[in-house]
């Protein structure tokens, strides 16, 4: 590509600014080196994953950046430098504070002190506990969320060097900051009224505080907040599709059909009225989750197109003031949520990405809505009846066996116990049929 020619033509396109979440996983740390082993990094989930179903796209592998390192400045410019090729205005960072303990923070660091990492961004803080389970579940605490009674201010202290970094993102010209978890801010509205003294105090000026609508919130105004992001695929409206589809193992999770979800999104409104809206270009976090797993089959280029370029047409008719569309994300690969390129798709959703930002309008309607390869059941579905069957054949054969070995060591009881076992193993042949 040319990259002078694709930014005058990016240029003089009119479009909300496309802004794609990104983590900063991908690097050893001292604490995930504790609590997951020497030398964790996303990349250690991300190739364990194993299809759970016939036509499973799993494992997620990179393709052109590899299973880079994030201390390399170069992979983060060369991040930059292609995602400004393909149309994206800016990174949103997630960030890791607690109680003054910073996690993750090594690349953003590096970013801020970079002058040549020219790729404008804002901050998410990931305000929930860190558990052993991945999905924020109270079940094995590693590190807490405590809300001490000086962690506002600290908090906000800790955000001012990158508040006045120049590329800093900015809405209705006040620098933009994402909440993950507003709900669980024991006082939101006075948390945020330090921070927004302090920034005034300080001389920075107004700020945007956004909170992100998650884990059944779906409102932003009642916390206090100025404006609402939308984070799919939390809060979910559909229902699973899981009695469809045969799996190799019993699966906790749900599966859903990517149109149906997407379409339920482009759909939906609120009653607050400042809401960012978000799309993904797939979404499979089986590699974190395994047989827990949230999984959106037909994440694929063609039908993320659609997705976004609906999205981009509803914020260009309806949002009022500075007009936002995230995406979630640029590298979440344990999430199977990435626009970089994978060995599936190559570049298809950076290009389905680009052709939206231009205004290319390829579909009417979602191009893929069928399963294709995934092996659905059939008339002969898992039922609890033919599941119990199955079991009580299985541990039963097994004590049979026994049994057998004890009865012909005795010929009387060989001679009574035989039809009886004979009989029982006609039942449970035909039963299994």
């Amino acid at each position: 590509m040319n990259d002078k020619k694709i930014q005058t033509e990016l240029a003089n396109v009119i479009s909300p600014r496309l802004i794609a979440f990104y983590l900063t996983q991908f690097h050893p740390t001292p604490e995930n080196d504790l609590w997951w082993g020497k030398g964790f990094t996303e990349w250690t989930n991300v190739t364990k994953a194993k299809p759970l179903f016939e036509g499973h796209l799993q494992p997620h592998l990179p393709s052109d950046f590899g299973f880079y390192d994030l201390r390399v400045r170069d992979t983060r410019r060369d991040q930059i430098k292609t995602a400004k090729e393909y149309g994206i205005d800016g990174f949103c960072y997630h960030y890791y504070w607690f109680s003054g303990t910073r996690i993750l923070n090594q690349p953003l660091d590096d970013m801020l002190l970079d002058a040549e990492s020219d790729m404008p961004f804002c901050l998410c803080w990931a305000n929930e506990n860190w558990t052993r389970r991945w999905d924020a579940a109270e079940h094995e605490v590693l590190i807490a969320q405590k809300y001490l009674p000086n962690d506002d201010l600290n908090f906000i202290k800790s955000l001012i060097p990158f508040f006045e970094d120049k590329r800093y993102i900015r809405v209705d010209g006040k620098p933009y900051l994402i909440v993950y978890r507003p709900q669980h801010l024991p006082d939101a509205k006075n948390t945020l009224r330090i921070w927004r003294e302090y920034c005034l105090s300080i001389g920075l000026g107004e700020i945007h505080i956004c909170a992100a609508l998650v884990h059944g919130n779906e409102g932003y105004k009642q916390y206090g907040f100025d404006s609402g992001v939308e984070f799919p695929p939390h809060n979910l409206r559909s229902a699973n599709i899981n009695d469809q589809v045969r799996f190799y193992d019993n699966f906790k999770g749900n599966i859903f059909e990517y149109s149906t979800i997407a379409e339920s999104y482009i759909k939906r409104s609120y009653e607050d009225s400042k809401v960012f809206k978000t799309v993904f270009p797939s979404w499979d976090n089986t590699a974190r989750t395994k047989e827990r797993s949230v999984i959106i089959l037909n994440g694929e280029p063609e039908n993320y197109e659609f997705w976004l370029s609906s999205t981009i047409d509803l914020t260009k008719k309806h949002m009022q003031g500075e007009q936002l569309v995230f995406i979630n994300a640029w590298n979440e690969w344990a999430e199977g949520c990435h626009l970089e390129p994978d060995r599936w798709f190559g570049h298809g959703f950076l290009q389905a990405t680009l052709n939206a930002k231009k205004g290319i309008r390829r579909f009417a309607g979602f191009p893929n809505s069928n399963l294709g390869s995934v092996k659905f059941n059939d008339d002969k579905h898992r039922t609890f009846l033919k599941d119990l069957i199955s079991v009580l054949s299985y541990h039963g054969n097994l004590q049979l066996g026994l049994i057998k070995r004890a009865v012909h060591q005795r010929q009387l009881m060989y001679k009574v116990l035989f039809p009886l076992v004979k009989f029982v193993r006609i039942i449970v042949v035909k039963f299994r049929k």
